[in-house]
């Protein structure tokens, strides 16, 4: 079985996987990472969803083979020197999950709106969640949650460095 050489979180690491396997499989199989979450399988929902490179990515249809020098950003690498991302304490705040399974997808694509546009306007925030999907339906809650990241990052300007 083929290896690769991933950046993952800020580290290098090294994960077995065919050319053809989901990056997804690669991270919760290979490199035990809690964050990115089997969901639908097919990029509908976005439960999977990483960054590579600073855009979403559904990590269920990406081949691991595909990722080679990109940088990769999971929900498990967001947290630095005990201090979580302003998008988790948000949703921790507001308790914006009811199960939680699906939250990575959101705190993923707002972390990867946010830090590129932390002023984004509520439409601009609605775009960048769209596609996304909760069983529970705490959306409302979600788009509070976002709606306090983006305050607080613009306020402060306070962004956890990208890796």
């Amino acid at each position: 079985m083929p290896q690769y050489n991933l950046k993952v979180d800020g580290a290098n690491r090294t994960v077995k996987a065919e050319a053809d396997e989901p990056l997804l499989y690669a991270l919760i199989d290979g490199l035990k990472l809690k964050g990115p979450k089997y969901g639908c399988g097919v990029a509908q929902c976005g439960t999977c969803t990483v960054l590579v490179n600073g855009q979403p990515v559904r990590s269920c249809v990406t081949p691991a083979s595909s990722i080679g020098n990109k940088a990769v950003r999971t929900l498990d690498g967001l947290e630095k020197k005990g201090q979580l991302h302003p998008v988790q304490q948000a949703f921790v705040d507001d308790q914006a999950a009811q199960c939680g399974y699906c939250s990575n997808g959101w705190v993923m694509s707002a972390v990867a709106l946010l830090e590129k546009n932390p002023r984004a306007t509520d439409d601009q925030i609605k775009q960048a969640l769209s596609g996304l999907q909760c069983r529970c339906g705490t959306h409302i809650a979600i788009l509070r949650a976002v709606r306090k990241a983006r305050d607080v990052m613009s306020a402060s300007n306070k962004v956890n460095p990208k890796v």
